[in-house]
């Protein structure tokens, strides 16, 4: 009898398991229909994207070329395309296209870093010290409320024909959207989890680097794909204004001689520097924030 009760549970243990096994194969296949449809979907946004630059493409062309539109104000994309191939083979009459672009893009992103570092610096100090804001907020609002477009003039005035007004240019427009997201990424931060590190011991210090700095860092990353799109801006109005290399530089000189195929190319390679960058940019966010739940792509 003892061998028989200790025999019983037996079937009861092999249908557990039966039901376990079923349980992680009916969570595996319903796994892998998330992944197709995710995978499914890209694919269907892709092709959505290409057929549409596509089809807009091939009208402006079909336009242009049956005289709906102005062909010379409005060119067209074979035209735009033959002078990007001949700025790539046969220089601009400032120099190597490669050079022109790094010009630009070296300008972009040295103005990009030093507008980040003191928008986080600056953000972060103001959201920490109430009395560094109280002091310093009617000024920062003032030189916001500016139009900084209108400063690269002075900036040029300034600093001369260099890459140094440019840069400048740059700076003060990626500055306040940074500025404004690390203050507000500093004064949302939870305050249970301050009172927690306070309780536990934590300095001033520390609570700024190991609790505030990385609960804003979602909110300085979001305002980060907006402001090298600045960046590139401000350089590229600097360059227009009065430079001796850059794209704004083929943008001014292409408009002088009346060339739109000049204009619209030169602003279709500022596109592809910009998509790159905010490819990147997207790549670092998605490393540094893998605990992030992944969009489910319903559309919602």
């Amino acid at each position: 009898m003892p061998l028989e009760t200790d025999s019983a549970p037996a079937p009861k243990a092999r249908a557990a398991a039966e039901n376990a096994g079923s349980t992680g194969t009916t969570g595996g296949t319903r796994a892998q229909a998330r992944a197709r449809a995710a995978r499914n979907r890209r694919i269907t946004v892709y092709t959505a994207r290409v057929l549409l630059l596509i089809g807009l493409l091939g009208l402006w062309e079909w336009l242009a070329r049956s005289a709906v539109i102005d062909p010379f104000n409005f060119s067209m994309p074979s035209k735009i395309w033959d002078q990007i191939v001949r700025w790539a083979t046969d220089g601009t009459p400032q120099g190597s296209l490669w050079e022109q672009i790094w010009y630009t893009l070296y300008e972009a992103l040295v103005g990009w870093i030093i507008g980040v570092v003191a928008g986080v610096i600056l953000g972060i100090a103001l959201g920490r010290v109430h009395f560094l804001s109280d002091v310093l907020g009617p000024y920062i609002k003032v030189l916001n409320a500016l139009p900084r477009i209108v400063l690269a003039p002075i900036f040029l005035i300034w600093f001369g024909l260099g890459p140094a007004s440019k840069i400048a240019s740059a700076v003060v427009l990626v500055f306040f959207p940074v500025f404004f997201n690390a203050f507000q990424g500093a004064r949302e931060v939870d305050r249970n989890l301050v009172a927690n590190a306070r309780i536990l011991g934590a300095s001033n210090r520390q609570v700024t680097f190991q609790v505030v700095i990385p609960s804003a860092t979602s909110w300085i990353f979001t305002s980060l794909h907006v402001s090298f799109g600045f960046a590139l801006i401000g350089a590229i109005v600097g360059e227009y204004i009065g430079a001796t290399k850059g794209l704004g530089l083929l943008v001014s000189a292409s408009q002088g001689t009346f060339n739109a195929a000049g204009v619209y190319a030169a602003m279709v390679i500022l596109a592809v520097v910009a998509l790159l960058a905010e490819g990147v940019l997207s790549f670092l966010e998605r490393s540094l924030f893998r605990w992030k739940p992944a969009d489910s792509g319903d559309g919602r």
